[in-house]
């Protein structure tokens, strides 16, 4: 499961994919068998969410890697090409490489 927290040294991708509203459903399909079938399986990976946006236009990947080495190591593995050639296809992506820096939560019934 995704945890979003401080000081764990792990790195995030989020992954901004902008894809035509007919397209966001395929998109979706697509990455949620790529990350299910080959890339949960490669070392490193700790979790990954998808988002679809409300007007259709864009997906969100959060994704946690235990390191950007081990991120890079499964861009380069074959098992994960197909995949990426076919998301190509259908969207333009904005990759970004992040650290939580603070997260913060709603305050509890007893002010904290």
């Amino acid at each position: 499961m995704t945890t979003i927290a401080e000081n764990t040294g792990f790195v995030t991708l989020i992954n901004v994919f902008s894809v035509e509203p007919a397209n966001q459903q395929e998109l979706l399909t697509l990455l949620a068998r790529a990350t299910d079938t080959s890339v949960r399986h490669v070392p490193g990976f700790v979790s990954a969410a998808l988002h679809g946006s409300v007007d259709g236009t864009k997906i969100a990947m959060y994704a946690q890697w235990q390191s950007a080495e081990h991120y890079q190591a499964m861009r380069s593995n074959p098992v994960a090409s197909p995949y990426l050639e076919q998301a190509l296809a259908l969207a333009k992506f904005d990759p970004g490489m992040y650290e939580v820096v603070k997260v913060f939560s709603a305050p509890t019934a007893d002010g904290g």
